[in-house]
């Protein structure tokens, strides 16, 4: 029977963005056990910290290549291996471990992070070169043996996107619309821009339920294609395509992981037509 987890509160799920996984921890992988799970995700995704902790930057082995460690402040050690090493989209093998090209832009070894803080991107780094970019993730329970991390993954808090720590944000969201309640809407999205700045995630491919006030503005497209009148929120169609501006919002964990109602829209607009 596989270990279950023994963190008492949920980790950080330690990749932004689209990934997918499977529960491959035990596999063959050139004669030995897979001691982790791999987080296929796009090339320089942002790999955040799974828990608060302190990190120590690991060049020395060429299997994992470019690797962290994230000694948890619950006594777990977490392993990042395979971050990137090139410097451009392709597989140039240019870059060396370092800030900026595997570990992220400023972050110093020995470092004091917290949980959800950007600490690497992704890559394809050691022997997993030339193979589709990813994260082997490991967890080292009380710094001892690995166990099987997928129960960790599944119990994860997951984020939709990351920003400076104390910062202000707003969102631009496009995508459709999964379901609408009394002060509340749902929206499938599927691009996510964060202002200020140049933030953009494509395919993101997952819900989340907004608070919608009173004084919210909702409009349509017309055919015509100009965005007309203000229209009543329950005139939403499911599978309708919209976009939303939310409120400026304080960023914390429960903010970056778009916990259900906590983020607020300020301007709706409904698309033609549904699907």
């Amino acid at each position: 029977m596989k270990p279950k987890p023994v963190a008492s509160t949920p980790i950080v799920f330690p990749v932004v963005g689209p990934v997918s996984y499977i529960d491959d921890f035990g596999d063959p992988r050139g004669g030995h056990p897979h001691e982790g799970n791999d987080l296929m995700a796009p090339k320089r995704s942002p790999a955040v910290a799974a828990e608060d902790g302190t990190i120590k930057f690991w060049t020395t082995s060429a299997a994992a290549g470019c690797m962290l460690y994230l000694y948890g402040a619950s006594g777990t050690t977490y392993l990042y291996i395979h971050l990137n090493n090139d410097l451009t989209k392709r597989n140039d093998n240019r870059g060396k471990c370092v800030a900026g090209v595997s570990y992220w832009t400023g972050i110093k070894d020995g470092q004091k992070v917290k949980a959800g803080q950007p600490i690497g991107y992704v890559g394809d780094s050691g022997d997993a070169n030339g193979i589709a970019s990813h994260l082997h993730f490991e967890v080292h329970p009380h710094d001892g043996a690995a166990i099987d991390p997928y129960p960790y993954l599944q119990a994860a808090k997951r984020l939709f996107f990351i920003a400076a720590p104390k910062s202000t944000v707003t969102l631009s969201l496009s995508g459709s619309v999964a379901s609408v309640a009394e002060g509340q809407l749902k929206v499938q999205v599927e691009t996510l821009r964060v202002l200020p700045g140049s933030t953009v995630m494509t395919k993101v491919g997952r819900p989340l339920v907004l608070t919608v006030p009173s004084d919210a503005l909702v409009q349509k497209v017309l055919p015509s294609g100009i965005v007309g009148g203000t229209v009543a929120l329950a005139d939403a169609k499911k599978g309708q395509p919209l976009t939303v501006l939310t409120l400026p919002v304080a960023t914390t964990l429960d903010v970056e992981a778009g916990t259900d109602g906590i983020l607020s829209a300020a301007q709706i607009v409904l698309g033609t037509s549904g699907r």
